[in-house]
């Protein structure tokens, strides 16, 4: 993905320039001929193809992923503890979710027939393949439970399938964090240890914060539960992402991704102490859940936005791969990134 022809000189005038001696210099000595250089990218532009993703599809999708995952969990939970209305309502946001889900990717691939044909190869070692045998079986799966349950029929094949759909409920949450840290994205692939938590915390904070906020207070317990802990993981997975990677965790602080990444966080800490303090009334609970729900897309579109911001300038591709090589050369490994 790098550049044709990789880096120029910063200096476009004469490689050799020639000097004169100089006092103190040792006599019929050779002098420097060619002055200190800075390497950059072409003119400024991207040493990497930045991902042609759409927005705000793409962060929409990852969003909705997330949170039907977790609440196709919460859903078959709610099978086998007694809590009908909580199911009712985690079965149906996570089959709305798993359905959009598959028409955001639709309508970022173009064509309805790219989906198919993704379907073809099934490839391991592609997360955007894996992907797609995830989201699939998920989507038809959550679709049919949250039908039966609509038409009150055939429960104990409801059970089955709400439990089948809860197991592909949980990679649903954290493949598109594999998927970004799998790119040649800087700021992505930096942090492709966290992601994955950063993604897991925001969807369970998403899909508890939802399925509370349209559940019974008396029924929402294990809702409630899901969205704090998750809403634990993601801020403190995302500390990390925003400053343990060196120069790569910048675009998760400045400009537009930071501000939204901010302001996702104070959702997320709103949202998760409202749950604790005062979610067993109506009203509070769901103002939690919009809290927490708002928190997680935030959090989605700062960590694409912010992605889309290391790819675009090549500072965040040169200074790391500078950093790594002096690493090497001084006989240490590199810390900027994994």
């Amino acid at each position: 993905m790098t550049a044709p022809g990789g880096w120029r000189q910063a200096d476009r005038g004469p490689a050799r320039r020639r000097k004169g001696r100089r006092g103190g210099g040792r006599r019929g000595g050779e002098l420097p001929m060619v002055d200190d250089v800075e390497f950059t990218s072409y003119y400024g532009r991207p040493i990497i193809k930045p991902p042609t993703w759409k927005i705000p599809e793409v962060p929409l999708y990852l969003f909705l992923g997330g949170a039907a995952g977790s609440s196709s969990v919460l859903a078959a939970l709610g099978e086998f503890t007694n809590r009908p209305r909580l199911t009712r309502a985690a079965q149906i946001f996570a089959a709305g979710g798993a359905v959009g889900s598959v028409v955001l990717l639709i309508v970022d691939l173009g064509r309805p027939e790219r989906f198919l044909h993704m379907l073809r190869v099934f490839k391991p070692t592609s997360p955007l393949s894996v992907g797609s045998y995830i989201l699939s079986p998920f989507s038809a799966l959550t679709v049919a439970t949250a039908g039966l349950n609509v038409l009150g029929r055939l429960p104990r094949l409801r059970k089955l399938a709400a439990v089948a759909s809860g197991v592909f409920g949980g990679p649903m949450t954290t493949y598109t964090a594999v998927l970004l840290a799998n790119t040649a994205v800087p700021s992505w692939h930096a942090a492709g240890e966290q992601l994955p938590f950063v993604f897991s915390g925001s969807g369970m904070a998403a899909g508890g914060g939802v399925t509370m906020a349209l559940s019974p207070v008396d029924e929402a317990g294990p809702a409630r539960t899901m969205a704090v802990a998750g809403a634990v993981v993601e801020l403190v997975a995302m500390h990390q992402v925003e400053n343990a990677h060196g120069i790569v965790s910048e675009p998760y602080r400045e400009g537009r991704p930071g501000l939204m990444l901010r302001v996702a966080k104070a959702c997320t800490i709103s949202g998760a102490a409202l749950t604790v303090l005062a979610a067993r009334k109506r009203s509070w609970a769901v103002l939690s859940g919009a809290l927490l729900a708002a928190g997680s897309g935030l959090t989605r579109f700062g960590v694409f936005e912010a992605g889309m911001v290391s790819a675009k300038d090549p500072k965040y591709t040169v200074i790391p791969q500078r950093e790594r090589l002096a690493a090497r050369q001084n006989g240490h490994a590199p810390t900027v990134t994994r």
